[in-house]
């Protein structure tokens, strides 16, 4: 294998990991190896297929499914009114064989995990974008009569009896369930989650695979160890497949949300709620691509309060909505943003809490690199005893405190995400001895997502804004005074007292 392959094959294996994405890591490894060979879902249903077999179409994911997605919206591009509903119709799932065949088979698990790694599109290589772009793509509906009857096993009746009104078509179908509006008996428009039946048995069984695929992640970097990883990857997304957990992780932030200027989180009715069903309150407001477009000081706003959720929750309610994904949010002018799916929620101790603190407080507040060095190897995430010098360490970790290193504006933009990237997957560069010595522990598998999800996130925006003066008001040993309008808002609420505390 040449230095350049073997380069590829070590900045691809890593990648995956960083970003909880096995599944590029499988796509990309498999598809060099046969040449990016169109691969097909096979025909059998879930429940008949060996471990071994489902561990071996690993390789073969996105597919069928994928194509055939794309090739129906390519023919609904050229249709008419009348017959775009009945290419809808023809390419909807209609039985839970159905579900398993386009969600199974490895894509409801990695469709998950390639749209929790999708902040990683910046600076990709070109071959594991296209890799990635494929996960991402909406799962097929389901037929109404199937979403219908998921709803009658759940909430005991058809749902044009459990509802007011009840729209059939979904408004949005994505790795694991499709979204239904509907208005309640007592009026209230609510968004209505169903999940598609038999795809947690399906995901359940192809997380067996992940410690298989992050094993071979030590052949590139000797100090990874992917136990903690895999289990941390595997509790989290497991908890996405129950929605009445989901429900108690939305509740717990629009409790503690309530009446907030400008961040929103929607309503849980819990009694319309299930482990397979969500209905929450129907929220108003544009996506991340059109608000993109607005002008930079709507950008900016838009970031700062995304920036402010990200670490008020962390340090108020020490639990993250590790999704930070674009497709998570609505927008409204004036920094209004409301959050959405809070399946994928990690909550911290109060210890893992003060650890992030005593991070930032060496690297950011103290200046004191060798205090870093010392917190980074007690807690496993450098090696003690790698041969590199503390000035190499401060080289290396400051890029992430970058944006709060100094109390001034600063731009964030795409080329940061391609630079801390970089510093993940390429163990043949200056930071090689590092990364070759680095780890990763548990408890930072979902924060890490911060580093890079966020950060790409605001990069996109080219977000403006004293980011360090921000900062000083969310970190509790510093709780500094408002520095931005915004902030102004904020306090003027936090004196209210309205905010629930978590327990």
């Amino acid at each position: 294998m040449s230095e350049r392959r073997a380069r590829r094959t070590r900045t691809c294996a890593l990648a995956g990991a960083v970003a909880l994405g096995a599944a590029i890591a499988a796509i990309v490894a498999t598809r060099r190896n046969r040449g990016d060979a169109a691969s097909t879902l096979g025909a059998t249903p879930i429940s008949a297929r060996t471990a071994n077999q489902r561990r071996l179409e690993l390789a073969r994911m996105g597919g069928r499914a994928g194509t055939d997605l794309a090739l129906h919206r390519a023919r609904r591009t050229f249709a008419g009114a009348e017959r775009r509903v009945e290419l809808d119709r023809r390419f909807e799932l209609r039985t839970a064989d159905q579900v398993a065949q386009a969600l199974g088979n490895m894509k409801g698990a990695f469709m998950k995990l390639g749209q929790m790694a999708s902040y990683l599109d910046t600076g990709l290589p070109d071959h594991v974008r296209q890799a990635l772009q494929g996960l991402q793509q909406d799962a097929p509906p389901m037929s109404p009569e199937l979403a219908a009857g998921v709803v009658e096993g759940e909430l005991g009746a058809v749902p044009d009896r459990v509802f007011l009104e009840w729209d059939p078509m979904p408004i949005a179908a994505a790795s694991i369930g499709q979204v239904h509006r509907a208005i309640t008996r007592d009026g209230r428009a609510v968004a209505v989650k169903v999940q598609y039946p038999g795809v947690d048995e399906a995901i359940r069984s192809d997380l067996d695979s992940a410690g298989v695929i992050f094993g071979t992640m030590g052949l590139a970097l000797p100090g990874f160890e992917p136990a903690p990883l895999v289990e941390e990857i595997r509790a989290r997304v497991v908890e996405e497949l129950d929605y009445a957990n989901e429900a108690r992780n939305q509740r717990l932030f629009a409790d503690f949300y309530r009446g907030h200027p400008f961040i929103h989180v929607p309503d849980v009715l819990m009694t319309l709620s299930t482990p397979r069903v969500l209905t929450t309150e129907l929220a108003e407001g544009v996506r991340f691509e059109e608000m993109s477009t607005w002008d930079q000081d709507e950008r900016n706003q838009a970031a700062e309060a995304i920036y402010r959720f990200v670490f008020r929750s962390l340090y108020r309610l020490q639990a993250f909505n590790g999704d930070p994904h674009p497709g998570n949010y609505l927008f409204r002018p004036g920094g209004h943003v409301t959050f959405l799916d809070f399946g994928l929620v990690k909550h911290f101790t109060p210890a893992d809490i003060e650890l992030f603190g005593d991070m930032i407080r060496a690297m950011v507040n103290d200046r004191d690199t060798a205090r870093y060095r010392e917190i980074v190897e007690r807690i496993g995430m450098l090696r003690p005893g790698t041969p590199v010098s503390d000035r190499q360490v401060h080289d290396y970790f400051s890029h992430f405190y970058e944006f709060v290193m100094h109390d001034e504006e600063v731009t964030i933009t795409p080329q940061w995400s391609t630079d801390a990237l970089s510093r993940y997957i390429d163990p043949t560069g200056p930071y090689g001895p590092i990364i070759k010595a680095a780890n990763l522990p548990a408890n930072f598998v979902i924060i890490q997502r911060i580093n890079i999800g966020l950060m790409a996130i605001l990069g996109d925006l080219r977000a403006t804004a004293n980011f360090r003066g921000i900062a000083n008001e969310l970190w509790p040993w510093v709780d500094g005074a408002p520095s931005t309008e915004m902030g102004k808002a904020e306090a003027d609420w936090l004196a209210t007292g309205r905010q629930r505390q978590p327990g």
